[in-house]
């Protein structure tokens, strides 16, 4: 009985890791290939910098998340309902990528681009909530160490493999190995028996009224004001110093190629191999506790940079920083996962996991968008040191979080006002 379970739950593990990587494979191109290929076709800066719009998709899927919770076929299963056809959507839109002719303009590339994300981001809330189903209060990290790790391969995979062989087969190329990649998870959805068993009451009964009023319960308890507030800020600060750090590395003198093999290869090297630690991290110890020894353990590399700003800059000196800063924030960013996961309402957990997920990304956006404007007036010494000051205040308010699943079900009551 427990060799099944055993073997279940490594299944599960498996089945996410790629369904993750398919979702990175849009976002990969969209950050990297994408520019290169409208430059290559002679498309202007401003143009490619309004580009990143069509990226939207990820920003406003809670609007649409209820959506996934509400409506699904109880024969095919509640998540399966959306994933099997979203993954057939998402092969499509980049196959016939493939059949566009620059020549003939970029519009219709562009909305395939689009459609791409939106496939994707629709994809990811139905994951979201598979994830929440079928995890386990212990697998939780380690779920939350697929997510992150399959998503960023599959950017690796469309943002820096693909790009590369495309120097050998063309864009026509890149984008049917690309789809035929984005396919990768369906027959492991295929063979997952999702459990549906009285889940077809549940269609019934939950409209969408009920899941949005049951976000209100959520965002009503004594302890959500302090987890909403933490998961907007906890990487508020490290956008920042992250943003700027490419920029400073090149004013200090090193070169392209350095920059390019220290943070793009060996930095995404570190931060996957985080992202496993953050995963055993968020297993092995209470929720809480993880989540302060990942932020402490962030501080470190950070710290480094702004020594970097202080000192000189050197590959000695540069390249332990940036493996540490991927490698740590790579750790924080899976322990925050499973600990957004772990305060998921699971009657609706599409929707209330992709609300804590878009505040995650709205909240340590504008850190980035305004990173060049500070750097500009303070300096890049100023702005490290305020982004580790920010990332040092956000371990204050971890004792005000809620303990854990138990401890966020038993406060789930309106606070007296």
């Amino acid at each position: 009985m427990y060799k099944n379970k055993n073997r279940t739950s490594h299944y599960n593990i498996f089945l996410l890791s790629l369904l993750y990587l398919s979702q990175g494979l849009p976002f990969g191109f969209q950050a990297t290939a994408l520019p290169i290929y409208l430059r290559n076709q002679g498309v202007s800066l401003a143009a490619i910098g309004f580009a990143s719009a069509l990226a939207a998709p990820w920003l406003l899927k809670a609007l649409w998340a209820p959506l996934v919770d509400r409506y699904w076929s109880p024969r095919i299963g509640k998540r399966k309902s959306w994933i099997i056809p979203l993954q057939i959507i998402l092969f499509l839109t980049i196959f016939s990528a493939s059949l566009v002719d620059p020549s003939q303009g970029m519009t219709l590339l562009l909305v395939q681009v689009f459609l791409m994300n939106l496939a994707a981001a629709t994809q990811d809330i139905a994951v979201d909530g598979l994830a929440v189903d079928i995890l386990g209060d212990r697998e939780l990290g380690y779920g939350n160490a697929a997510q992150v790790v399959g998503y960023k391969a599959g950017m690796i995979l469309s943002g820096g493999l693909l790009v590369w062989l495309s120097s050998f087969f063309g864009w026509k190329g890149y984008f049917l190995i690309m789809a035929c990649a984005a396919l990768l998870p369906l027959p492991a959805v295929l063979y997952f028996r999702e459990k549906t068993r009285g889940l077809e009451e549940l269609q019934e009964t939950l409209k969408i009224r009920e899941i949005i009023s049951a976000l209100f319960v959520f965002i009503k308890t004594r302890g959500a004001p302090a987890v909403l507030i933490f998961i907007a800020t906890y990487k508020f600060g490290e956008s920042m110093v992250d943003i700027m750090f490419k920029p400073f590395l090149v004013d200090g003198g090193l070169q392209t190629g350095q920059i390019g093999l220290w943070v793009g290869t060996w930095g995404m090297g570190a931060s996957i191999a985080g992202s496993l630690a953050g995963g055993v991290v968020a297993s092995k110890m209470k929720m809480k506790h993880a989540l302060g020894t990942a932020l402490l353990f962030r501080l470190l590399p950070l710290g480094g940079i702004f020594l970097l700003s202080v000192g000189s800059v050197t590959p000695e000196s540069v390249i332990p920083v940036t493996i540490g800063e991927h490698f740590f924030g790579g750790m924080l960013t899976t322990v925050m996962f499973a600990f957004m996961m772990s305060m998921v309402d699971k009657k609706i957990g599409a929707t209330h996991y992709t609300l804590l997920a878009s505040i995650e990304v709205v909240g340590k956006a504008p850190g980035a968008w305004f990173s060049g404007v500070m750097a500009e007036a303070l300096g890049y010494r100023g702005l490290f040191a305020i982004g580790v000051l920010l990332s040092a205040l956000v371990i204050f308010l971890v004792p005000l979080l809620p303990m854990g699943v138990t401890a966020a079900k038993e406060d789930r009551k309106p606070a007296v006002s």
